[in-house]
């Protein structure tokens, strides 16, 4: 994925403009940004400096401390695979390897064409499903390898759209 540096970084204003003059708000900031680009811009991180008179090195140090920020885009499908216990003892490095055979990225990574993304995650609170993976809000349950892999094969047909 290569860093797109011309998103419109107008679009963060009205965030700006709300927090205004707010005492440690640089946090609640950055979460309204990625809310809003679904990750965090560099062009916008750099608009956000100058607006908030907050040297770019402590916004990107915020940014990259914290687990929530994403400094690259999301693929159109992110793959939120569990890594809580029930999903471990259940196999759930076994998926992990299904999904990095079938796509080549591993957890934080995007394929090339934009379509997937991987995120490994504590729990998504489905223990009796385990093991599970949740695609744009979508729960895929007791999982096998080749089950994970149909799922994905099966997304990229349809063009990536998951319901």
């Amino acid at each position: 994925m290569t860093h797109n540096n011309t998103v419109d970084v107008s679009l963060v204003d009205p965030t700006l403009d709300k927090y205004e003059g707010v005492p440690g708000s640089l946090i609640a900031i950055l979460q309204e940004t990625q809310g809003i680009y679904s990750y965090l811009p560099m062009n916008v991180l750099e608009h956000i400096a100058e607006r908030t008179n907050t040297p770019i090195a402590t916004i990107v140090g915020v940014a990259t401390f914290y687990a929530q920020f994403r400094l690259e885009p999301v693929g159109k499908n992110l793959i939120m695979l569990c890594q809580g216990t029930a999903c471990h003892v259940n196999g759930s490095e076994l998926i992990s390897s299904a999904i990095t055979d079938e796509l080549g990225i591993e957890d934080g990574q995007t394929t090339e064409d934009g379509l997937f993304s991987l995120e490994h995650v504590a729990c998504l609170g489905c223990c009796s499903l385990s093991p599970v993976m949740m695609i744009n809000g979508k729960t895929y349950s007791n999982l096998t390898p080749d089950k994970a892999k149909k799922i994905l094969r099966q997304l990229a047909a349809e063009g990536g759209d998951a319901e």
